[in-house]
């Protein structure tokens, strides 16, 4: 056994910098698809962390693009797409997103 191998077994797991919140809110989402057209939908999001979100949505969103962002509440919020993916279960159209104000969804 080597140092790598002894530091992989004593780490602990990873953790994102703040959790993730089971949550159930729709959304508006307006940016543009992976083919160049611009886009507004609705949307629901699905888990939340002060700096990002998991939502559904129908369209099809480069990794890396800007979204805007409406909820119910609060204002509209700047996000960075950062994942895209197929979900098995109900194959929905799923991606990650970054905002990029500091203050997360929290912000006044």
């Amino acid at each position: 056994m080597n140092a790598k191998d002894l530091q992989a077994r004593t780490s602990p797991p990873q953790r994102p910098r703040s959790p993730r919140v089971p949550v159930e809110f729709a959304l508006e989402v307006e940016g543009t698809t992976s083919a160049g057209e611009s886009f507004h939908v609705k949307a629901q999001a699905i888990k939340i962390s002060r700096a990002g979100a998991t939502i559904i949505l129908d369209e099809e969103v480069a990794v890396g693009s800007v979204v805007k962002l409406t909820p119910p509440f609060g204002r509209k919020l700047e996000a960075q797409v950062n994942g895209v993916w197929m979900d098995e279960m109900d194959n929905s159209r799923r991606i990650g997103v970054k905002l990029l104000d500091t203050d997360g969804w929290f912000a006044e």
